[in-house]
């Protein structure tokens, strides 16, 4: 009994659990591990696609925007195509109701041409008549003469002579009512000739008198134009307060294109807006003073420098200058100034002020251009 108690104490069985303990606890941190690193692939693989959702909805946000920005450009376009169409059917109507008047004015000058043709051919035709009258008094005279002096002829004769025919007597009869009819018409034909002139010299007067009046008239439109030109330039150079990028060439005031738009843009800047707001109230005031009968308008004309250009909305330098001309007026035309009053124009690089080739010569070129003229 005592050896089997020493025996049974004499095996030890806690390294073998120790071993074993160890074993299983290093399975456990195996398959631990393998958990952790199946945790982290599948952690990363949701993440990465995470990303490429989040990617893909940035991405459908940028579409939505460009599409976004493409509608409103759409729609912009179109209003511009409206404003341009308007602005195309009011020159068109203007430059029929011109064609008309000029038509009308020609009507007038070819019809006072042929009353004036038909007087000259009339006077022409009264000389001649004069003449041929002048000619034939002359003839009667003559014959008037010639029958008196055959008449005293006759009646000497007859003096001397106790007898007398029956047909020399019908003879005598027959010259003197023959020289009283001669006499008769060549008075009615001096009646005509003197009226005949009369009338000529009357419609020279009335046709120099109608030409007097359209002068005169044309002069006072003039004058008036000129009047209410000179006020509006006046009175905008006082509100631009002597700038030295506005200029006065003649009858035309001279903005540089950077004052009112940046390069290559047809928009209208913030300064540009301001010294546009003051021209439209200058304007205003002078279109109150103007009477409606006198026909004016503001022409705007956008000009560039010989730079080419060649973008998707300005293809060339001309599209560039019409447009710049056309945002004015459109800020006009919102300023409260009729659009019958208003016309654009674009001329692109070919009216240049400077034809060198350099940067001053080119600013200077770039420019927009203010006439108040008639239509």
């Amino acid at each position: 009994m005592a050896s089997l108690g020493r025996r049974r104490r004499g095996i030890d069985f806690w390294p073998g659990f120790v071993d074993a303990l160890a074993a299983l606890l290093m399975v456990m941190i195996f398959v631990i591990l393998i958990f952790t690193i199946g945790q982290f692939v599948l952690t990363d693989a949701v993440s990465g696609r995470d990303r490429a959702l989040a990617q893909l909805n940035a991405e459908l946000s940028e579409l939505a925007e460009q599409l976004s920005l493409e509608t409103n450009a759409r729609k912009k376009a179109t209003v511009q195509l409206g404003e341009l169409s308007a602005s195309l059917a009011s020159t068109e109507s203007a430059r029929q109701a011109l064609d008309v008047r000029l038509q009308s004015t020609e009507a007038a000058r070819a019809e006072s041409e042929a009353a004036r043709a038909a007087s000259e051919a009339e006077g022409l035709r009264l000389i001649a008549d004069i003449a041929a009258l002048q000619r034939l008094k002359a003839e009667l005279e003559a014959e008037s003469a010639r029958l008196a002096s055959q008449l005293d002829s006759t009646g000497t004769a007859l003096k001397e002579k106790t007898e007398l025919s029956e047909r020399s007597i019908a003879q005598v009869e027959l010259l003197n009512r023959q020289l009283a009819a001669l006499r008769t018409q060549l008075e009615q034909l001096n009646e005509a000739l003197g009226a005949a002139e009369t009338a000529a010299r009357s419609k020279d007067l009335e046709i120099e008198e109608l030409g007097k009046k359209l002068n005169v008239a044309l002069a006072s439109r003039v004058q008036k134009l000129a009047r209410y030109r000179s006020e509006f330039f006046g009175r905008l150079r006082e509100v631009l307060d002597k700038r030295d990028d506005v200029q006065i060439v003649g009858d035309r005031f001279v903005f540089s294109s950077e004052v009112l738009f940046d390069s290559a843009s047809d928009n209208v800047s913030e300064a540009g807006k301001n010294q546009l707001a003051k021209l439209a109230s200058t304007l205003k005031g002078i279109a109150r003073e103007i009477p409606a009968d006198l026909p004016w308008v503001l022409q705007v004309d956008g000009h560039t420098d010989r730079l080419p250009i060649n973008t998707e909305r300005f293809p060339s330098n001309w599209e560039l200058s019409t447009a710049r001309a056309l945002s004015i007026v459109k800020f006009l035309r919102a300023q409260g100034i009729e659009p019958q009053r208003l016309a654009a124009t674009g001329y692109g690089e070919f009216h240049p002020l400077d034809e060198r080739d350099t940067p001053a010569a080119y600013a200077k070129n770039r420019r927009i251009e203010l006439k108040l003229t008639n239509r």
